[in-house]
């Protein structure tokens, strides 16, 4: 059974860092998609970064330069580095997988319901 546990998310000032991880378990997926959302109350899920199973990444405008997605595949487990974080960042992120027996872009690509499986979420808070 797949199952996504993530972790460090917290408080933070504007201009801090934090690192959020995703461990993914039982992801038997030869092409999948592992995107990173953020959900703030009262709007909708969105794609914050996301990384295929070619290794291929991509990052909404508004994070761009600023966070890193990355995975390592020994470890089974999914990073977002946030750097230079604004109060904009504020939300809680999850991280969700998807994957099957088209490509892992094409995966990349489907929308925020199309994700079967989800972590928990985490909040991250920036304000000074």
């Amino acid at each position: 059974q797949v199952e996504l546990v993530e972790s460090g998310g917290g408080s933070v000032q504007p201009g801090g860092s934090l690192t959020l991880s995703c461990t993914v378990s039982e992801n038997s997926f030869n092409n999948y998609c592992l995107v990173w959302f953020r959900e703030e109350p009262g709007l909708e899920r969105e794609g914050v970064a996301s990384i295929d199973s070619d290794g291929r990444t991509s990052y909404a405008e508004t994070v761009e330069g600023r966070f890193t997605i990355s995975q390592d595949n020994v470890k089974k487990t999914l990073y977002l580095r946030m750097n230079n974080l604004e109060a904009e960042d504020t939300a809680k992120y999850y991280c969700a997988l998807e994957g099957g027996e088209y490509s892992g872009d094409y995966y990349c690509h489907q929308p925020v319901a199309e994700f079967t499986y989800w972590s928990q979420g985490t909040q991250v808070t920036v304000s000074s």
